[in-house]
């Protein structure tokens, strides 16, 4: 069973750090890209940052300059390196995995989209 694992959230003071850890374990083959979205209260989900095979980064806008995203040397890793956090980055935060090949039973390729079970960041005072 393929599956992503996450962990690092918690309740955090404004303008402090945390990392977010992403693993994915399983019969994987490649993934191609590696993910983070978010969701607030009364929001809907978005995208905070992404990664390629190739380490093409991308964050959006509300993240940029303060988020980074990571590949681990570990194979099928991810991290997110938050800093400067402020109270409107409380979100639970998910891993994603776009583009997944993971190898069947059979032995044969599917493809496959994965999400992590999700890890609440908390910024308050």
């Amino acid at each position: 069973q393929v599956q992503l694992v996450e962990s690092g959230g918690g309740l955090v003071q404004p303008g402090g750090s945390l990392r977010l850890s992403c693993a994915a374990s399983g019969s994987i083959f490649s993934i191609n890209t590696l993910g983070w979205y978010r969701q607030g209260p009364a929001k809907e989900r978005e995208l905070v940052a992404s990664v390629t095979i190739g380490n093409r980064t991308s964050y959006s806008d509300s993240v940029k300059g303060r988020f980074s995203i990571s590949r681990g040397n570990a194979k099928h890793t991810v991290y997110l390196q938050m800093d400067s956090l402020k109270p409107e980055d409380t979100a639970v935060y998910y891993c994603n995995a776009k583009d997944v090949l993971a190898i069947s039973p059979n032995g044969g390729l599917k493809h496959l989209e994965l999400w992590g079970q999700g890890t609440l960041v908390s910024v308050s005072s």
